[in-house]
């Protein structure tokens, strides 16, 4: 069995830090801890990490495609690995959610997530697996200056124990823990 974890977010330095990339911080701490390789794809569109073994391997992806097109990534790595929806688990913000704050779903709509919309699009289903990070809203500030701003030092305590939260969830749903038990366990509400 092969499933997907995927964290969406911008490529490139400049935008390393910043709250729409809260899935590729996801990725980018699970993948440090676990001393997996990325390697970038052409084929896939983004870089990718391959975790387990032959029987019961993890793709991690983190798409080059910019969040709005990540759903071009993730359909290739689907087609290739020979993935199921049900085995897909997609780290994304929200801005609708206090900083810090999970919510984890078996399928949905994209809530106006231009990455969700997208991958919803080139999926044509709505029933994969996502965690909505939040990261806040400003309403003194135009929506897309805001996403592509960094994390206050206030924040950061919080969106650090927030990504560790999210390692827990990777665990758990490699080691195929019912995914409502997951959500159970840690949705929140701060």
């Amino acid at each position: 069995m092969t499933k997907l974890v995927v964290g969406l977010g911008n490529p490139g330095k400049k935008y390393e830090k910043t709250r729409h990339n809260a899935g590729f911080i996801v990725l980018n701490q699970y993948i440090k801890q676990h001393n997996i390789t990325m390697q970038t794809k052409d084929k896939f569109l983004g870089d990718i990490g391959v975790f387990g073994t032959q029987d019961n391997k993890t793709i991690f992806l983190k798409p080059n495609t910019y969040m709005n097109l990540s759903g071009q990534s993730i359909l290739k790595a689907i087609q290739y690995y020979d993935i199921e929806i049900k085995d897909i688990l997609v780290f994304v913000d929200d801005i609708y959610l206090d900083v810090g704050t999970l919510r984890l779903r078996e399928k949905g709509g994209h809530g106006g997530q231009n990455g969700l919309k997208n991958i919803i699009s080139h999926l044509q289903t709505q029933d994969f697996k996502r965690v909505r990070f939040g990261i806040g809203e400003n309403k003194n500030m135009p929506l897309d200056a805001y996403v592509l701003s960094n994390f206050s030092k206030t924040e950061e305590p919080t969106v650090f124990d927030t990504v560790i939260d999210c390692m827990d969830i990777i665990d758990r749903f490699i080691q195929e823990e019912p995914f409502v038990d997951i959500m159970t366990r840690h949705n929140t509400k701060k």
